[in-house]
């Protein structure tokens, strides 16, 4: 191991640091590169040598002849050969798992082509840490006072706080020397040798020059401004000095045992764990975003609450696209704006070059100047309404601030559509390619995304293949999804469409056979009008495409083949169409319906209790209807959830005219048979156009727009709930003036247990400091009250804040205004009226305590009040909710989804949309009401709504702090801002008139005049909503209110007058003097400035300084404290519903009970039971009894503090049920006849299943089985085994299933005559296939199924059989037949489709297709269709005669089919030996069909036994068939074991004996 840590610390200080090669100077991406050409490392002798402090070369006379150049080369030469032998050394190179290890701990992405050693040192300052963006702007605009950077003589040290120190702290770094280490000169040995020494030098000065010069515009790595002495002595006690483990970094080998160490430049990501770095904000980005002069919500592409915030990488916005960004904005900005504008009867339709106007200052505003929201509402608001010096009277709001915001989200949608439409046309560009369509019509139309991507995919579609478009050219967009670098990809195999290879076959040129082209199609439809016209041909569709067949028979298609691959060419180039997809768009916004079926899963589980039985059956809802409510967001979670399916199509009527005007489009005008035929073919292609690709296409993208703006709509109204709760001002006492905040004793017994829970106290004084906490035991004993008088007469609380989690806590309130008021009279009359004064003014009110709950246990109070309880920090979070429930909001930070604010949709807004929406009502409410600087720096919990200030954010407001914090603390005026580079100028713009800093005293006479440069001077302005570029304004509208002139102010301050006016008495009455409107007229005259808006904030804060016009926090209602207190709402506790109740005590008349949220109820004696009269309580229920009840009335009297639920336990109304009040109201675009359809089928299963039960028989065989747990069973079992099971058809059929082969099994169905109506035992007669009768289970399984068997084992073993997929034996025979030509073959295989079944395949001769006939499997015989055999010779026999009867009749030997269900003749010609009996069906109706298909009909089977055939048709073998390969006059072998002389699984051997004794089996040769 190296040296340890200490004795590395030891030899680092002898390091001469200005001697070192700085390894550090190289290009920070390549830290971890295996160039050598850019790493310096010396080797042993020469680390050696630096350590002693001075460089020397091998020889030191060799050294004195050597010049300086000659002396860097040859240092470049050896760390190259060095880093050589460090490549070929394989035990110092990390694994492809150690590099895995980096990357996921780093983010970065390392290459792995060459071995990479251990690390030995820091990495570059430069080099980005984890969680910064790839793409990344340039930083433009920066100022070099924002970064808390040490000057040039800062002292560099090697512990914690210096490690993002750079280059610019270290004096000497940037000398030549160092430069020329640092230049990788090896190309001059290789491209340059021709160059003399002078020219050599000129060009190494130039590179140094060029370097220098480089190094210098990059600046220096940005220190982090969070971070005080404080937060680092934090760090360092966490962290340790970062040298810890220094001695790790070091390699074992010798090599680098003695290598210097740079450790002052070790990167934080090398010290801090990736996601500390991140939730401190200190990721590389994050240092961008604090240096730029650009607000920090405009610098991100989603809210600074998300964790997943990133820069946004969006193209700024020119001036030259303003004018059609305005108009883009416009059309898309509501409704209502293009009812009242653009109408020619709307109410503001004169107004439209107003509108356009203001939403093109709000652009350039937004984008170009880069003021954000609240800015232009507060200070440029004269710009977004409507200004007339003739009419000053007249005021319209042009613009409001929720469409102030809409603006800024359409703008920035506008700047991605600009940035896509770059990337467009950079991909037309490099295609090489002039297409006339694409830029006379296309390109003009592209307006949106959708339209961007259609072009794209077109174009794409059109010039794939195009030769010059070979070059590979991959689209990229800003919000495409980041991928790695260096990572390489798996080749994923080509696919080829079927349009391309018809695109590039013959069928092309027959496409071009209809006559016109498809983007000519689209032109004509577009336009109304036929400006192309359709060039008819001569021939028929069929007769042209036959010109087009391939010659070779191999590859031929049929004519009518190519036509339908015309027809798809056509279509699919009409279903890309940006033009026409666009009109389909428009079409699905104004006509698409909605349906909604249920899938299987859906039936079952959706109900009609279950939310989402609303719109289970919905059926042709209008879209337009669904862009309003959050039913669309549902219907999509259903379907994620697979309950139902979602369709989405054109009304019938939509469709069928769209799909006319289309084809009127594409049709001829002419009239012929030819034209007709034409024209029919035409009308398929639109048919394909439109149901293959426009109506899917369609159908997407009104799923995505609809969910998108369903989502944003109720993003909007979570945040509109969270304005009317944060938008409030502190509790208002009944004395107390607006904005003042009151102190706050909030008291709660928790969960409300006299056994565990005390009573919590916790005071806050008005500045929200905790003064005092204590606990009591209960207010019930004397000396316990006057202890909390006392506490109440000491603290003098303005508000007592009541809060809990159990309804106890309205107990708790009672008897806190007893403690407080029990000194009252009977008249309500106070006996003392010293007390009556002090505690009358109390204010004791519950309070919403959801924040509350998540503080106690959020990690910021943990910071604050570690050591206290979490009953305590919740009683802290309702005295601060009181005082100030915006603060209290924004410290959620990203814990504020956490609140419910809309229950029933909330869950449905993605998280990120959620975010964006809150934080902009935050942003709204700080900046109404304005941040005090001095108060934030001082105060981490009021520091909570400074990111929230116009211009900053997160980053930039804890960079703000600290930059004061290090000036003092406090400061004096908001030229300071600037004077000392708090802000920069865009940030100080935005953020001016938001950040007040109160004055300490009057300035009616200040001690130095304006000019002077103290910086400390106050001005009363700065503590006004007014913006420092209209000073000026109010100091003029003072002068103007007090009548004075200029001579009278001289030498004052400027803002003497100001100060003057503010303190005047009748300062409201000298400002309404003033005519504001004909002030504004004259600036508007002068000089073009709309201020009309600006004079009255002016007059406004001239009176009330950042007056407080929000209304005080409301009183929670009475069910909101319910819910608070129970998590009953109204819809839990409606009339009707039936509820579980404990009986607490009876008293009288009336049962007090208790609901199981706690909330205590009453029944009445005459709602106990249906009985008339008088009623004895207790002999109907007792006392700690569970009953149910029905909620009858809810009486709700929280200013008592009582909640008293009225019930009823009637049997009756118990009996009845809440279904109905349960229900949930289905949708009014209902499917009704599917809703009882369904219902029916719900119904009759249920009552099956209520029907069917468990049967019971005494067999070996028989299983409560369904048929997959049957399968399942027998897949582990031999061949013929069998089970015996209950069946679905009732309680008179059972079902026998059996194993036919490995995954195949029969199901037979039996009926059961004169059943047991229990099911216990079976009936005296069993019925199969409606012909076979057999007395008992044991007879049926031997005369029936294991006679099947034994059939099916005697063909699977014959021959002829092959095993396996039927399409393996057609394979066989076509090859079999093709070496013996003079033949013909055929086989035999299982029908995998019809267990018991099996398929005859043969093939006649070599040109002849593969023929298959069924062959059935029978207890008594093998039927070939209809015929019967008993053996398989016989089967064999039968298939030749019918074959030969076949060709014969068909009047050729070859080429002839059957079809698969044809039947054989009543007659067959007769052949020697044999005659074929005629056809005769037994079949009875009113029988359970056999699931598998015909059954025997041969007229000597016999009911209930298997007989023989008439005639064993031996014949069969006596006639010789050439052609044949049969073996004849052969019997087959013996049934395998199993089918033998053993009888069935389970049945004893004399119950064998005696059904084989009886004919069973076994006996004769044909085993009947």
């Amino acid at each position: 191991m190296s040296s340890p840590p200490a004795e590395i610390e030891s030899r680092e200080r002898r390091v001469d640091d200005n001697m070192l090669v700085d390894a550090e100077e190289a290009d920070p991406n390549d830290a971890f590169s295996a160039d050598s050409s850019e790493e310096p490392e010396e080797d042993d002798e020469e680390a050696r040598r630096i350590r002693e402090g001075f460089i020397v070369d091998e020889d030191e006379e060799e050294e004195e002849m050597l010049d300086e150049e000659e002396e860097r080369r040859h240092k470049r030469k050896r760390r190259k050969k060095h880093h050589h032998r460090r490549a070929l050394d394989e035990d110092e190179v990390l694994e492809d798992d150690d590099l895995e290890l980096l990357e996921e701990n780093t983010g970065e992405t390392f290459a792995r082509k060459n071995k990479l050693t251990r690390l030995r040192r820091g990495r570059d300052p430069g080099s980005p840490p984890v969680a910064s963006t790839s793409r990344r702007k340039s930083v433009v605009e920066t100022s070099e006072d924002d970064l808390d950077i040490g000057g040039p003589t800062a002292t560099r040290t090697n512990d914690i706080s210096r490690i993002w120190d750079d280059d610019k702290g270290a004096g000497g770094r940037e000398d030549e020397e160092d430069m020329d280490d640092f230049i990788d000169y090896d190309d001059e040995d290789e491209g340059h040798g021709d160059m003399d020494e002078e020219e050599r030098e000129e060009r190494r000065r130039e590179r140094r020059r060029l370097e220098k010069e480089r190094r210098k515009a990059l600046g220096s790595h940005p220190e982090l401004t969070g971070i005080d002495a404080s937060s680092w002595d934090e760090i360092y006690e966490v962290f340790g000095d970062g040298r810890d483990y220094e001695w790790a970094l070091i390699d074992d080998d010798d090599n680098y045992h003695d290598a210097p160490l740079n450790l002052t430049r070790i990167s934080k990501m090398w010290v801090f764990e990736p996601s500390e770095i991140r939730d401190r904000l200190l990721t590389e980005d994050d240092d961008l975003i604090r240096c730029q002069d650009s607000p920090e919500r405009l610098q991100l592409a989603s809210s600074t609450l998300s964790q997943l915030s990133g820069l946004s990488t969006l193209t700024p916005l020119a001036l030259d696209d303003l004018d059609d960004a305005s108009t883009w904005v416009l059309t898309r900005l509501s409704e209502r704006k293009e009812r009242d504008y653009f109408r020619q009867d709307g109410q503001y339709f004169h107004l439209l070059e107003e509108l356009v106007a203001s939403i093109t200052f709000s652009l350039r505003c937004l984008f170009i100047q880069e003021f954000e929201v609240p800015y232009i509402w507060a200070h440029k608001r004269d710009y977004i309404s409507y200004f007339n010096s003739q009419d000053i009277r007249t005021r319209v709001e042009l613009l409001s601030l929720s469409e102030l915001w809409r603006v800024f989200d359409l703008g920035q949608k506008y700047r991605s559509l600009l940035e896509r439409r770059r990337v467009l046309e950079t991909y037309y560009t490099r295609m090489g390619v002039t297409d006339e369509y694409y830029e006379m019509e296309i390109r003009r139309k592209i307006d949106s995304v959708e339209m961007v991507s259609d072009a794209t995919e077109w174009l794409g579609l059109k010039y794939k293949n195009s030769s010059k478009n070979r070059d590979h050219f991959e689209l990229r967009f800003h919000d495409d999804e980041d991928q790695a670098t260096g990572i390489r990809k798996k080749k994923l195999p080509s696919r080829i469409s079927s349009y391309e290879l018809a695109k590039h076959s013959v069928i092309s040129k027959l496409a071009e056979g209809f006559g016109i082209k498809p983007h000519e199609i689209v032109m004509n439809y577009v336009s109304g009008t036929k400006s192309y016209w359709v060039d008819d041909q001569d021939l028929a569709p069929e007769s042209f495409a036959e010109q087009f067949v391939d010659p070779d028979p191999a590859k031929a298609l049929s004519a009518s083949e190519l036509l339908r691959r015309a027809r798809m060419i056509i279509a699919t180039e009409l279903g890309k169409d940006p033009l026409l997809r666009q009109v389909v768009r428009q079409k699905f916004k104004s006509f698409a319906r909605v349906s909604v079926q249920p899938t299987e899963r859906g039936l079952n589980k959706i109900d009609e209790h279950h939310p989402y039985f609303a719109f289970k059956y919905l059926l042709n809802k209008p879209v337009e209807d669904l862009r309003s409510t959050h039913q669309f967001l549902n219907i999509l979670a259903a379907e994620a959830n697979h309950f139902v399916t979602v369709s989405i199509t054109l009304s019938d009527d939509e469709k069928n005219d769209f799909e006319n005007e289309l084809a009127s489009a594409f049709v001829s005008d002419s009239f012929s048979d030819t034209v007709n035929a034409w024209n029919a073919e035409r009308r398929r292609v639109i048919t394909e156009t439109i149901e293959q690709h426009l109506m899917p296409h369609g159908a997407k993208w009104t799923r995505e727009s609809v969910r998108e703006e369903v989502e944003d709509l109720l993003a909007r109204r979570c945040g509109e709930s969270l304005r009317e709760r944060a938008d409030v001002a502190p509790f208002k006492v009944d004395d107390f003036q607006p904005g003042e905040t009151p102190s706050v004793l909030a008291v709660s017994w928790g969960k409300g247990d006299p056994q565990k829970d005390h009573i919590t106290l916790v005071f806050l004084d008005e500045a929200g400091r905790l003064r005092e906490h204590t606990r009591i035991d209960n207010l019930n004993d004397l000396e316990i009250q006057d202890e909390f008088r006392d506490f109440v007469r000491r603290r003098k609380p303005d508000v007592i804040a009541v809060g809990g989690f159990s309804v106890a806590t309205t107990k708790l309130s009672s008897q806190i205004k007893e403690t407080l008021h029990q000194n009252r009279a009977e008249d309500g009359s106070f006996v003392n009226p010293g007390e009556a004064q002090e505690f009358s003014r109390i204010a004791i009110t519950y309070i919403f305590d959801e924040i509350a709950r998540k503080y106690q246990h959020s990690n910021r109070i943990a910071d604050e009040f570690a050591s206290f309880s979490p009953i305590i920090k919740y009683c802290i979070g309702l005295a601060r909710y009181v005082q100030n429930p915006l603060n209290e909001h924004a410290a959620l930070g990203s814990d504020i989804t956490a609140i419910t604010f809309e229950e029933e949709y909330q869950h449905l807004v993605p998280t990120e949309k959620l975010f964006m929406a809150l934080e902009r009502v935050l942003v709204d409410c700080v900046n109404r009401i304005g941040v005090d600087i001095n108060r934030a720096v001082t105060d981490p919990y009021y520091q909570h709504l400074l990111p929230y200030v116009c211009g900053l954010g997160p980053r930039k407001a804890q960079a703000l702090v600290k930059k004061i914090g290090s000036l003092g603390g406090n400061l004096s005026n908001r030229d300071q801002f600037v004077k000392a580079s708090l802000l920069t100028t865009k940030i100080f713009l935005n953020a001016a008139g938001f950040l007040r800093i109160p004055q300490e005293s009057s300035l009616a006479k200040p001690s130095k005049a304006r000019n002077n440069e103290d910086s400390d001077l106050q001005d009363p302005l700065d503590n006004t909503r007014i913006h420092p570029e209209d000073y000026d304004l109010a100091r003029k509208m003072a002068t103007d209110a007090l009548e004075l002139d200029e001579e009278d102010i001289h030498g004052e301050h400027p803002s003497h007058v100001v100060s003057v006016i503010m303190e005047d008495d009748d300062n409201v009455k000298k400002l309404d003097e003033l005519n504001l409107d004909e002030f504004a007229v004259s600036l508007m005259d002068s000089g073009g400035e709309r201020k009309r808006h600006t004079l009255n904030l002016i007059r406004s804060e001239l009176i009330r300084p950042f007056g407080d016009n929000r209304r005080p926090l409301p009183r929670p209602t009475n069910w909101e404290i319910v819910t608070m207190l129970s998590s009953e709402t109204e819809r839990t506790l409606r009339m009707g519903l039936i509820v579980s109740v404990l009986v607490l005590w009876i008293r009288g008349g009336t049962v007090c009970v208790r609901l199981d949220s706690g909330l205590e109820g009453v029944i009445q004696a005459g709602l106990l039971t249906d009985q008339e009269g008088p009623v004895r309580v207790d002999g109907i229920v007792k006392k700690g009894q569970t009953i149910p009840a029905v909620i009858v009335a809810v009486q709700l009297n929280l200013a008592h503090d009582t909640i008293l639920v009225e019930l009823s336990a009637r049997p009756a109304d118990v009996q009845n049920g809440d279904s109905q009040f349960r229900r949930v109201k289905h949708d009014e675009c209902w499917n009704y006849s599917r809703w009882d359809r369904d219902r029916e089928l719900q119904e009759r299963k249920k009552r099956a299943e209520v029907e069917r039960s468990r049967r019971v028989i005494k067999h070996p065989n028989f299983h409560n089985f369904n048929s997959q747990d049957a399968e399942a069973y027998l897949d582990r079992q031999e061949r013929g085994d069998v089970v015996i099971r209950p069946s679905s058809k009732g309680m008179n059929h059972l079902a026998v299933t059996w194993k036919v082969d490995d995954k195949l099994f029969q199901h037979i169905d039996v009926v059961e005559l004169n059943a047991d109506p229990t099911g216990q035992n079976i009936g005296g007669q069993l019925i199969v296939d409606g012909k076979y009768e057999f007395s008992d289970l044991d007879e049926l399984i031997v005369n029936h199924v294991q006679a099947l068997a034994r059939r099916v084992e005697e063909l699977m073993a014959f021959e002829k059989f092959k095993p396996g997929p039927e399409d393996e034996l057609h394979l066989f025979l076509k090859n079999f037949v093709a070496a013996n030509p003079s033949k013909s073959a055929y086989g035999f295989t299982l029908n995998r489709k019809r267990p018991g079944h099996f398929n005859l395949c043969f093939l006649a001769n070599k040109s002849s297709t593969v023929q298959t006939w069924p062959v059935r499997v029978a207890p008594e015989a093998f039927y070939l269709f209809e015929t019967p055999a008993t053996g398989v010779p016989e089967l064999c026999d039968a298939f030749k005669l019918r074959q030969i009867h076949d060709s014969q009749n068909l009047g050729s030997g070859a080429g002839g089919k059957t079809p698969y269900a044809a039947r054989t003749p009543g007659r067959t010609p007769a052949l020697s030996g044999m005659a074929t009996p005629g056809r005769t069906s037994v079949r009875q109706t009113g029988r359970t069909p056999n699931p598998y298909g015909g059954q025997s009909t041969h007229p000597s089977a016999m009911v209930g036994r298997a007989t023989p055939a008439q005639s064993s048709m031996t014949g069969f073998a006596q006639t010789p068939l050439a052609g044949y390969q049969t073996p004849f006059g052969q019997r087959t072998a013996p049934p395998p074991s199993g089918f033998g002389q053993s009888g069935p699984v389970g049945m004893s051997n004399q119950r064998a004996t005696l059904i084989q004794n009886d004919g069973g089996w076994g006996a004769g040769s044909s085993g009947w």
